[in-house]
């Protein structure tokens, strides 16, 4: 079963070694890594491209939808959380223009996540009697506060913090705001180059999920998923999907940390992506 949280198991599909990772998260929401830091990790991983897709929010050291840092191609992302009706789904925008659009919806988002940020921590203290080192701010995702739970004299390390406090139904889990699929899906192809629905073995019904990938103009199939959705048989859905609806094939490593490269598309899978991108 794959875990709520993200997890960074497995590889690519066991083709050609990835030349981007499309799916990077930095400190501008859950992630540890900072922009000064993604050309290192990036060549560490041995990627060339890297796409900043932080969760709800246009990167603020970013400034064009393209660009290059360091001999490291960077592309300005998003992964957008959106309420498809039956399910929750993760929306990827890549070569992102700071629209009036994206910075309407994102920004009702982020004052939404502070909010449920504070009273997510207030739980976690008042259940476990401690105190968490977690600012309020744009970008604030339960694993920064999984982190803090971890470094706190609470008797949880960050999965555990997942599993028995602040995951899905849990005692200290708050429920936040997603715009509907519709309107994201439309922000999104308003503000971005490439839209593409993100790991669609996560989620609870994947034929339905695919299904709402029809109507984008990608799907994430290289991923570390980390139980048995990795299967070959699985890969050939979305394959077999994509080339039905003609989606282009996107994926990273989903990294939150540093480690960069775990997972993406080839040079041959990238290119028709490039394409499309300004400037690539």
């Amino acid at each position: 079963m794959i875990r709520e949280r993200d997890g960074h198991g497995g590889g690519t599909t066991g083709e050609d070694a990835p030349a981007a990772d499309l799916h990077v998260h930095t400190t501008a929401s859950d992630g540890t890594l900072t922009i000064p830091e993604l050309p290192a990790a990036a060549r560490a991983g041995g990627v060339d491209v890297v796409a900043v897709t932080d969760h709800d929010r246009v990167h603020p050291e970013l400034d064009s939808p393209v660009q290059t840092l360091d001999g490291v191609t960077v592309v300005r992302g998003i992964e957008l959380r959106v309420d498809a009706g039956d399910q929750r789904l993760d929306l990827l925008g890549y070569g992102l223009e700071a629209t009036d659009s994206i910075r309407s919806v994102t920004t009702r988002i982020q004052e939404n996540r502070k909010e449920r940020g504070a009273q997510i921590i207030e739980r976690v203290e008042a259940r476990l009697g401690v105190e968490l080192d977690v600012e309020l701010e744009d970008g604030i995702g339960r694993p920064n506060i999984a982190r803090a739970i971890e470094a706190s004299d609470a008797p949880y390390d960050f999965d555990s913090a997942f599993e028995e406090l602040i995951g899905t139904g849990r005692p200290c889990y708050v429920e936040r705001y997603v715009p509907p699929f519709s309107e994201g899906a439309e922000v999104l192809a308003d503000s971005c180059a490439v839209v593409g629905l993100a790991h669609p073995f996560r989620y609870p019904d994947v034929e339905a999920a695919l299904d709402r990938a029809r109507d984008l103009d990608a799907v994430e199939l290289f991923y570390p998923y980390s139980g048995a959705s990795a299967a070959a048989e699985d890969r050939r859905q979305v394959a077999a999907v994509a080339e039905e609806a003609e989606l282009l094939l996107t994926g990273g490593s989903d990294a939150h940390d540093r480690t960069l490269g775990v997972a993406g598309p080839s040079q041959s899978a990238f290119d028709p992506i490039a394409a499309r991108l300004p400037g690539v």
